[in-house]
């Protein structure tokens, strides 16, 4: 049927109407908050490039996932910022390493949140590169072994997910083998599957502190430009035993979310990643948007999609503003 016996607007016209044939909806039941622990008491350091967000001790980040609870965003991500830094990351998956104590505290003091960590171990080496280095080189096998180690120390402190985030192959077979050895069968694998060597995370260095020494990351992570191969790695990730595979940056990437989605069926998640969230901040700083109206926009665009969670600094905002 043809204008002007169908008139698409027709079910426009007020947002009874509009609520009534809305096809995406975004619920604070989709947000999942990033959080920075940092070792140290008493720390609340705003990140420069992240208004809003901060590097936080402990006790600070308690009380920060108190509030995030009462918000009803159901779960965070950690990442942690320790004290030392050398080349076999040990930091990483000490036992008393700061996102495992910032684990059992939050799991003794904020029961029902659902904490996920993120398993890397850029934070932690004194190159800032996401694992064992030889010769220039990240040696992909050797760093297998410690980011195994990692994700199971992180399960032993009381994580509800881990998630890797390294991009070395194998990674998640090899995760996945270390829970399962050592009595760990339920923990969940959020896999960063699809991770661009972005532009995108240049906030996120000095809020991790994680900026590499020397080269990059592209040896590891993906060209933005490749999205069959975003495809194989997340069929490699579900085939090693990842329960939720991840695509990241979003609103780059909206088509492998998309792509991803529809080919495999999988929980999916999408981080909104740190570039993304302060380019809305500073053009609403300017007053050259509507922070709101964008940021809400912009989450429903990942969730239209395909994205069945979102990983978004925007969270507690967009769940006021979802109220």
């Amino acid at each position: 049927m043809q204008f002007p016996q169908y008139r698409m607007r027709r079910l426009r016209k007020n947002e009874t109407l509009r609520r009534l044939v809305r096809e995406t909806t975004l619920s604070v039941d989709d947000l999942i908050y990033p959080l920075f622990a940092i070792e140290g008491a008493g720390i609340r350091n705003e990140i420069s490039s992240m208004p809003g967000c901060y590097q936080l001790s402990v006790e600070n980040l308690v009380e920060e996932v108190k509030k995030v609870q009462s918000l009803e965003i159901p779960a965070v991500l950690l990442f942690g910022l320790p004290a030392a830094k050398d080349e076999a990351a040990s930091g990483a998956y000490d036992e008393n390493g700061i996102v495992q104590k910032a684990v059992r505290a939050l799991k003794a003091s904020v029961p029902g949140i659902l904490v996920i960590t993120d398993v890397c171990l850029c934070e932690y080496t004194s190159h800032g590169h996401c694992g064992v280095i030889k010769d220039g080189e990240v040696l992909n096998d050797v760093t297998l072994e410690l980011l195994a180690k990692t994700a199971l120390s992180h399960a032993e402190a009381g994580a509800d997910i881990v998630a890797p985030s390294d991009m070395m192959d194998g990674r998640v077979s090899a995760i996945r083998s270390q829970l399962d050895e050592e009595g760990f069968a339920d923990t969940p694998i959020m896999a960063y599957s699809a991770k661009h060597a972005s532009s995108f995370y240049g906030p996120f260095r000095e809020a991790a502190e994680s900026a590499p020494s020397f080269g990059d990351r592209r040896s590891y992570q993906m060209d933005p430009a490749n999205g069959n191969e975003a495809v194989r790695e997340a069929a490699l990730d579900i085939e090693e035993g990842a329960d939720i595979v991840m695509v990241k940056p979003a609103l780059a990437a909206l088509d492998l979310i998309w792509r991803i989605k529809q080919e495999f069926g999988y929980p999916t998640a999408a981080y909104n990643v740190s570039g993304e969230y302060s380019m809305v901040k500073a053009a609403a700083s300017k007053g050259w948007l509507d922070e709101k109206k964008a940021v809400l926009e912009l989450l429903t665009g990942v969730k239209r999609a395909g994205a069945d969670m979102i990983l978004t600094y925007h969270a507690k905002d967009a769940a006021r503003w979802l109220k």
